[in-house]
């Protein structure tokens, strides 16, 4: 089982490679605390919601971008040990002082594992996607997942993985509840597809949508408050 620290941001599109520099100098220090992998990915396709959207959810401003990101823990024990090491550690006071992005509009969460077919080599794009789930519908949540997995594999996914909010705590500006508007006894469910190429992914959506699998009658999460955007790999560790 994987457990994932997720991360949405809003960066100025001019720190991009001020953005990418930071995620490098810092992969090291997440791997000495555990992380197994790093994932950043930088905004390309990502639609205004009549409800609710990312650039909603972290109060971007117009000249900002949205960042998808995580990192891979092996226990959810592992993800909470590398928290509390980085809240001592020096080196993190002195890369939140040159953060190149407003960190207090920065959502933040712990999520464990609903499946994972299990990495495909480094990916060229990804989908990523946040919604919310009642928690007494978190079997209807996985079955249909597991269904529908198999339809993003038919048309050539790499990875798929589904994660089931855990540790969601509230923010001072923002937070993975209020970017769903999530419901008192809802959580909120972190996705990510990955596709060895956008002109894959491009090919693959509309034959995903028509594909019956993909639709139930039932649904356990709300659909109008999902959000969701495509993005380009900034770095993969």
């Amino acid at each position: 089982m994987t457990y994932i620290a997720g991360f949405v941001a809003a960066v100025p599109a001019a720190n991009k490679e001020a953005y990418r520099q930071l995620a490098e100098e810092t992969v090291a220090i997440f791997q000495e605390f555990g992380a197994k992998r790093l994932m950043e990915v930088w905004g390309d396709e990502v639609p205004d919601g009549k409800v609710t959207d990312f650039r909603r959810a972290v109060k971007a401003k117009p000249d900002e971008v949205i960042v998808y990101s995580w990192h891979e823990y092996p226990t959810r024990e592992a993800a909470q040990e590398a928290n509390r090491k980085m809240i001592a550690d020096p080196r993190m006071e002195e890369i939140a002082k040159n953060m190149p992005f407003d960190g207090t509009r920065m959502l933040y969460g712990g999520f464990d594992e609903i499946l994972d077919t299990g990495r495909g080599g480094k990916p060229g794009y990804v989908d990523g996607a946040l919604a919310p789930v009642p928690v007494d519908r978190f079997e209807d949540y996985r079955t249909l997942a597991r269904q529908q997995v198999e339809v993003f594999k038919e048309n050539g996914a790499t990875r798929i993985f589904e994660t089931w909010g855990d540790f969601l705590p509230d923010g001072q500006v923002t937070d993975f509840k209020d970017a769903v508007q999530a419901k008192d006894g809802e959580t909120v469910i972190f996705s990510v597809v990955e596709w060895p190429s956008k002109e894959v992914r491009d090919a693959a959506w509309p034959k995903i949508f028509e594909d019956p699998r993909m639709h139930s009658a039932d649904q356990p999460q709300d659909e109008a408050r999902r959000i969701y955007g495509g993005f380009v790999p900034l770095l993969d560790a």
